[in-house]
């Protein structure tokens, strides 16, 4: 065990996310604005955790600016959220702007300004309009790609003078994950090709985002939050191995390849084909991906996936689907936050870094959700009210220095961003998990309190060091 002190440049950004329908609440939404969220909440309340969904939030809608103090507080340089796709617009077809809800957005980014905060903004965190999935079937349809991009063209014609760092999606393989490959979400569909074209048209929706915001000559830059997965074989076992390529190739190089490369991974090609996996491309879509990569990512890192060669052989009446070459493995011993039963290992960041120093040619990124949900916070309240949340300091600490670690290791890593300034609604979780530097006490009109970790993270941001106490494991 030893004390280390390791600087934060001045220019590293030290943040936190957010998205819009996690935190906006209802307020002012008119009919038919309503979400994907919105609508699996009305469908299934009865599996978000006591009832708690979107249509209150943190009713950040109403308190942005009390929301923005308490951000200089917390010592935020950036802050990432979106923009609510499902409510900007009032007719999704013909790009109509909600004036109204626009307006809380110009309010939003000149408050930011006002106090030193810099917005980074998602054109898309799950916030599909509802509308559009039940028209059209979502991101399986081509049509919903070009609207899309007039609802992208709509907004940087609006705030192109105050936000100049744009991200497409946030985490595009989450929602047909949890539909489509796993039914475990609203509406509830196993099909693997419906997975695969959302994926694609969510690629492709990114390079016309991209192709756009350049013909246009707006200043800044557009990237993408993505959420790949450290993927540890069980073993060094040439079966476990290879357990662990393939669910790299699905779930994080689906995305990563075309994104920074320009083209999807050969082997996920002949592997969709192999399995018959039916979804539609064209020649000339493949080369608008591979002409418009991004200029930036955004990495959510938040545990280690640990994978083994299956056990058991394919049924062979169940559809085709990722799983056919990995199953999950546990690896005993490990540090676990119990809350939401994720495993804690710092490095995951470190080997990510190096990952994209040494395979995607360094491009520039940034860790844009790193943080750790606990249950029950109360329990943790001292005399004066005050949550003394140290486990989440020791989290952050850890995984910070691993960013910084890499950073003076020549990864091309612009900042560190937490998951999240302040509690809020997660799908299914609700508030059962909280996240937050901020409190939200739901018992109280959602009156916000900083929680200890507010105060040190202000810390760190205005004395640009990290000291901690450091063991074999974060060397």
């Amino acid at each position: 065990m030893s004390t280390k002190t390791i600087a934060i440049p001045p220019s590293f950004m030290l943040g936190a996310a957010a998205s819009a329908w996690q935190t906006e609440g209802w307020i002012d939404k008119r009919e038919g604005q309503d979400s994907w969220p919105d609508l699996w909440y009305k469908h299934d309340r009865h599996v978000w955790h006591e009832g708690y969904g979107p249509a209150v939030a943190t009713n950040f809608y109403q308190r942005f600016r009390e929301d923005v103090e308490l951000m200089k507080q917390a010592g935020l340089t950036h802050y990432r959220t979106s923009i609510n796709w499902s409510r900007f617009l009032t007719d999704y077809e013909q790009g109509v702007v909600d004036e109204r809800y626009a307006a809380y957005y110009d309010e939003l980014f000149d408050e930011m300004q006002r106090h030193g905060i810099v917005p980074m903004i998602c054109l898309e965190h799950y916030e599909l309009p509802g509308y559009l999935l039940e028209t059209y079937g979502g991101w399986a349809s081509k049509k919903v790609v070009e609207l899309y991009l007039l609802y992208a063209e709509k907004v940087f014609e609006r705030f192109h003078a105050k936000v100049s760092r744009w991200f497409t999606f946030n985490e595009p393989i989450v929602v047909q994950t949890r539909v489509y490959l796993d039914a475990l979400r609203w509406p509830y569909e196993q099909n693997t090709g419906t997975w695969m074209q959302w994926n694609h048209h969510k690629n492709l929706a990114t390079a016309k985002v991209v192709k756009l915001f350049r013909e246009k000559g707006y200043p800044g830059t557009v990237g993408c939050i993505l959420n790949p997965e450290v993927t540890y074989p069980r073993s060094r076992a040439p079966h476990d191995v290879q357990a662990a390529e393939r669910y790299d190739l699905f779930y994080n190089r689906v995305f990563l390849d075309p994104m920074v490369k320009g083209h999807y991974p050969p082997e996920l090609i002949a592997l969709l084909e192999k399995h018959q996996v039916s979804w539609d491309y064209t020649e000339e879509e493949l080369a608008i991906i591979a002409e418009n990569t991004v200029d930036e990512l955004g990495i959510n890192l938040y545990y280690p996936h640990r994978v083994k060669t299956p056990s058991r052989a394919w049924h062979p009446e169940t559809p085709f689907h990722p799983a056919y070459y990995y199953e999950p493995f546990e690896l005993p011993g490990r540090k676990m936050n119990t809350s939401r039963g994720w495993e804690i290992l710092p490095e995951i960041i470190y080997e990510m870094a190096m990952r994209i120093k040494n395979d995607y040619g360094n491009i520039p990124w940034f860790v844009a959700e790193s943080g750790m949900g606990v249950e029950n916070e109360g329990q943790f309240r001292n005399a004066a009210g005050t949550i003394d949340d140290d486990y989440r300091i020791d989290f952050i600490a850890a995984h910070l220095y691993q960013t910084l670690r890499a950073r003076e290791e020549g990864a091309n890593c612009l900042g560190y961003m937490l998951w999240a300034f302040t509690d809020n609604v997660s799908p299914m979780n609700a508030f059962k998990n909280r996240y937050g530097l901020i409190e939200i006490d739901l018992n109280h009109q959602r009156d916000r309190r900083p929680k200890k970790s507010a105060a040190w993270f202000r810390k760190l941001r205005d004395e640009r060091q990290l000291t901690l106490t450091i063991d074999d494991q974060w060397k």
